[in-house]
């Protein structure tokens, strides 16, 4: 029985690419600026497996003699820097079209027809960071209402509602509608349900449970190979939504990074031949686009002290690879991702220790190594394979 596990660290970028200025990115650092500007932060663990070893990561992350992992830098083959883009190529499928943005808000005919099927008027529509535009237009929508719709420099759109006014499944149904409008010359990657409530200090607090509609992948992935295969394709976090479900046996969401960590090693103490894909998002949603340097970094560490339980729970035959979907530089100036190489680390019983496999040409190369190593026909268009590499 053998199982590949994919952990990605959402937006834990380690450099910027050499076509980064064409995204406005060309200074962007997500790990090795925490490394320099964070208080305590030391990722033993991450350190240990050789994150610091890896061509091109800022010096002030740290090198280790001897790492227990197998490591290197991916560059994103793909047109973008979203979190759709990232995941796919993960999964080996390339995009050559960046997804349409809308920096100036959606068109006003979208937002008219949106009204009318969901028999409410809307406010917002503009770019802005959830936390802040719900503080804005918050008093607004409790009293009118009205949802609040609004969209970032990725291509989302976004609705956040108090649950108290618009209760949650309403909510959902408001973002099914518009994912299902969202099309043609409106096309957007993403719709996200952004719920929030009023808590005890009186603060408006968003909750676990956001739902992200996506695009269904044009082609066929490597979750589609492993399903089509006889092994389980089993998702934690948001990757079944980023995939809209497709080539999904078992989509379980989760509530925080933490309790990510707990339905993994959940996962992992059952039995079963396959995938296991995680997403741990919040140091992207949490600390990434609200710039908060330190708060990335804590981040990092409470991941970093609860890594050595997922390795200890990998059975005999697993593998798993760390890596991450784009950055997002909580120095950087704005609120958006960042285009940056991320980090790719593995280890696992079957692999060798400390082979440094350099800077690869794209994230796919992790879907080309886990078709190999779960013996899958199929392989992805793009992406070459490593497993001869490191495979002991």
């Amino acid at each position: 029985m053998k199982r590949a596990i994919i952990l990605i660290l959402d937006s834990l970028g380690i450099g910027a690419l050499p076509d980064a200025a064409d995204y406005g990115d060309e200074a962007a650092d997500t790990l090795g600026h925490i490394a320099e500007k964070a208080e305590n932060f030391d990722p033993v663990n991450l350190k240990k497996l050789g994150i610091g070893n890896i061509e091109g990561v800022n010096e002030a992350v740290g090198r280790v003699e001897d790492p227990s992992g197998c490591f290197a830098r991916l560059a994103e083959k793909s047109v973008g820097k979203d979190t759709t883009t990232g995941h796919w190529e993960i999964a080996g499928l390339y995009t050559d079209v960046p997804f349409k943005t809308y920096p100036e808000g959606f068109p006003r005919e979208f937002i008219e027809l949106l009204e009318e099927r969901i028999g409410r008027r809307v406010i917002g529509n503009y770019p802005a960071s959830g936390t802040e535009i719900i503080e804005l237009l918050g008093p607004e929508h409790e009293e009118t209402g009205k949802p609040i719709v609004y969209t970032s420099a990725d291509s989302v759109f976004q609705v956040a509602c108090n649950t108290a006014v618009v209760p949650l499944e309403e909510l959902y149904k408001i973002c099914e509608i518009a994912r299902e409008m969202l099309v043609g010359d409106w096309a957007c990657a993403r719709v996200i349900a952004r719920p929030y409530i009023i808590n005890a200090e009186g603060k408006r607090e968003r909750t676990s449970d956001r739902k992200d509609y996506s695009v269904k992948p044009p082609e066929r992935t490597l979750l589609n190979y492993v399903q089509d295969s006889g092994k389980v394709s089993a998702t934690i976090g948001k990757i079944s939504d980023i995939f809209d479900g497709y080539g999904v046996d078992v989509g379980i969401h989760i509530d925080n990074n933490m309790d990510g960590v707990d339905r993994c090693l959940q996962a992992l103490a059952t039995d079963f031949n396959g995938l296991l894909f995680i997403n741990l998002v919040e140091f992207d949603s949490k600390y990434g686009h609200r710039r908060n340097v330190q708060g990335y970094a804590d981040c990092i560490m409470e991941f970093d002290a609860r890594l050595p339980e997922i390795l200890a729970a990998l059975k005999k035959d697993d593998i798993i690879i760390l890596t991450a979907d784009h950055g997002n530089d909580p120095a950087a100036p704005g609120t958006d991702h960042t285009r940056e190489y991320v980090f790719m680390l593995a280890c696992g019983a079957p692999l060798k220790k400390g082979v440094d496999l350099g800077t690869r040409c794209s994230f796919a190369d992790i879907a080309a190594t886990c078709a190999e190593y779960l013996e899958i026909d199929e392989k992805p268009p793009i992406g070459e394979s490593f497993l001869n590499k490191i495979l002991l």
